[in-house]
């Protein structure tokens, strides 16, 4: 059984985007009005009136938040090209733009990309079919990353008819009119609340629920997560942090209880996940140091457990994985993965299993396939390699980097490109490292983080089973964002580029 079959149906703001849209569309025929009815201000998720970009007319689904419309990598288009041609799919358009590492995402006929140029965070609407610039919102950012990586935004938009969400590196969240840019309401997280510094600054997406904006904040003591108005930006509630951890067991030979600083990191690099399990409404956060779940509504805490490595230069960046009344959690840093088996109280959970040397992700988050999990495992750009597992034991399938023959004729010749030792002809990069997964008409768009090297492949627990693969134009190193699908075009962006491919078989 596919994994949307058995992951029960929850109403996220990417759900109810998709579902307002086919209402008004319904509307539209039967009142011979080409445009909506006024929704009410209050709600986020309600079409604009008289914005002609607000929806499309070509067949297929938004892209409107991190992970996409289930919040799962999963891309609900199918009719698409079931292989490639030898040049790729067609370029549609490109654009040149500043640092970061979020992917955009598409409402309508609209493309929000979160970026860094000129000591400045910008966010800027494109024009999803074109590549148009539409508006852009700029402002200052001192952010550095300490590592040496680049100091754009990590963080995707949240869009809605209304309205466009975001969440820089230095922890300013804002919304804009997505029509606009105009500026609704600001926080800064790190003023408002007590946040300890972060290894790479801020990046975790926040999740629009209902008429919830929930953030994982990091602050001390207990405001690890925090639910925000989204009309207003007015704190509703605080959660997770000393209350949740302190004395908390750690299965470790010592410590075998966490004794809290006020010190410590609360939050990581995963974001927040929703999903309804035994009718129940849970907020799924994989925190620095375990996972959480939390009532939405109130923020209260349904249960935890704890998940960290004991490595102190360590992150959680790959988001929860939610199958049926199971939740998949998994990190890089020696800690493997966990699956963990919701009760009906939906305040406890069983172990089903625990593999420190499975699937290891660092942060692209796992896809569910038939009783398997694909993801890519690796700390370090050389250990990366993509990954399946068994859903119900953990144990490994397989395991590859992507190419399984010797490289001995390969010789690299820039940050991005490699030849043929033998005849130096240019060759595709090789391996993924590090690479990203979408799911999309039953099929895997794997991404690698350099050399624009990008895949078409079946889900298989028996190998890697793929159809073709290609250089991207444009992209090279670091390409980290996962790919993005949204009316049979597909999005992808690197540290400097944004692409668009056409992912739709030609018409007859």
């Amino acid at each position: 059984m596919k994994a949307r079959q058995q992951m029960k149906p929850f109403v996220s703001s990417c759900l109810r985007v998709d579902i307002a849209r086919s209402l008004l569309v319904l509307l539209a025929f039967f009142v011979g009005c080409g445009r909506s009815t006024p929704a009410p201000a209050a709600d986020p998720a309600a079409p604009a009136a008289n914005d002609p970009l607000a929806t499309s007319s070509e067949p297929g689904f938004d892209w409107a938040c991190f992970l996409g419309p289930d919040h799962n990598g999963v891309s609900k288009e199918t009719g698409l090209l079931e292989t490639w041609p030898a040049d790729g799919p067609p370029l549609l358009w490109s654009k040149q733009v500043g640092e970061g590492h979020g992917a955009p995402s598409v409402l309508g006929q609209r493309l929000v990309l979160h970026h860094y140029g000129q000591r400045q965070e910008i966010v800027e609407c494109f024009h999803a079919l074109t590549g148009e610039s539409l508006w852009t919102h700029k402002y200052p950012s001192s952010f550095r990353d300490p590592y040496g990586y680049n100091n754009g935004p990590r963080c995707s938009p949240i869009l809605t008819p209304e309205y466009c969400y975001t969440f820089g590196a230095e922890g300013v969240l804002l919304c804009l009119k997505l029509a606009t840019g105009e500026v609704v309401w600001k926080r800064e997280t790190q003023k408002d609340f007590t946040v300890p510094e972060g290894f790479f600054g801020v990046g975790s997406s926040p999740l629009l629920w209902g008429d919830k904006l929930i953030v994982m904040v990091g602050g001390q003591p207990d405001s690890g997560v925090v639910a925000f108005d989204p009309l207003t930006g007015k704190t509703l509630w605080q959660s997770v942090g000393q209350k949740t951890w302190d004395g908390a067991a750690t299965g470790f030979p010592a410590p075998k209880n966490y004794s809290w600083t006020g010190d410590e990191m609360i939050v990581s690099y995963s974001s927040p996940i929703p999903a309804e399990i035994h009718g129940q409404k849970h907020v799924l956060c994989l925190m620095r140091h375990g996972l959480v779940s939390l009532d939405p509504d109130t923020g209260a805490e349904r249960f935890k457990y704890w998940f960290r490595s004991r490595v102190h230069e360590s992150v959680n960046a790959a988001s929860p994985v939610v199958v049926g009344d199971t939740v998949l959690i998994s990190s890089e840093y020696r800690t493997g993965s966990a699956l963990l088996r919701v009760k009906p109280d939906g305040n406890s959970y069983d172990v089903v299993w625990k593999n420190p040397r499975g699937l290891e992700t660092h942060w692209a988050t796992a896809i569910y396939v038939e009783g398997a999990f694909y993801g890519f495992s690796g700390h370090y750009e050389p250990e990366g390699r993509m990954t399946c597992i068994d859903a119900a034991t953990g144990t490994v399938h397989w395991e590859s980097p992507g190419f399984d023959e010797p490289l001995d004729d390969y010789a690299r010749t820039s940050e991005d490109d490699v030849i043929s030792r033998s005849t130096g002809k240019p060759l595709l990069y090789p391996v993924f490292g590090r690479g990203s997964l979408t799911m999309v008409d039953g099929k895997f768009l794997t991404l690698g983080e350099r050399g624009g090297l990008m895949a078409l492949m079946r889900p298989n627990a028996e190998k890697r089973d793929e159809i073709v693969r290609l250089r991207t134009p444009k992209l090279g190193y670091p390409t980290w964002a996962a790919p993005v699908v949204s009316r049979g075009r597909l999005y992808l962006r690197s540290q400097e580029w944004m692409i668009c491919l056409d992912l739709r078989k030609p018409k007859p």
